[in-house]
């Protein structure tokens, strides 16, 4: 086998490795696990990282009073749904969520429930 057919199927190689990553990175975000909701007060959200910017954010989770609140943390990809969530830090929030599991890198969020809606309790 000559040296440029070996660098061809190098390159073909790899670059079916790319095509590979890329679909399932699209599926990852596309398919999602579960979908629901969750209802707390919106205790922080903020954009974190160095090279992707992601808006990340947690909620406390409160069953009845006097309860010992469990955080529930999540990403945040569309802006719309940023600003949202920006204005009611500090309320009562029920949130909308998408579980994406396997999604391959940070870049997309921190974790694996990504908000779609947003719905501030009087």
């Amino acid at each position: 086998m000559t040296t440029s057919k070996r660098v061809f199927l190098y390159f073909i190689g790899l670059l079916a490795a790319a095509v590979l990553l890329a679909a399932y990175t699209w599926a990852m975000l596309h398919i999602s696990y579960s979908d629901g909701e969750r209802a707390g007060y919106l205790q922080k959200f903020s954009s974190r990282g160095w090279v992707c910017k992601t808006w990340e954010g947690e909620i406390l989770l409160t069953s009845m009073p006097g309860a010992i609140p469990e955080k529930f943390e999540f990403s945040v990809r569309d802006e719309q749904v940023a600003r949202e969530l920006s204005a009611a830090t500090g309320k009562r929030v029920i949130l909308s969520y998408a579980q994406h599991k396997g999604v391959p890198t940070q870049c997309f969020g921190e974790t694996e429930y990504y908000i779609t809606k947003v719905t501030v309790q009087p």
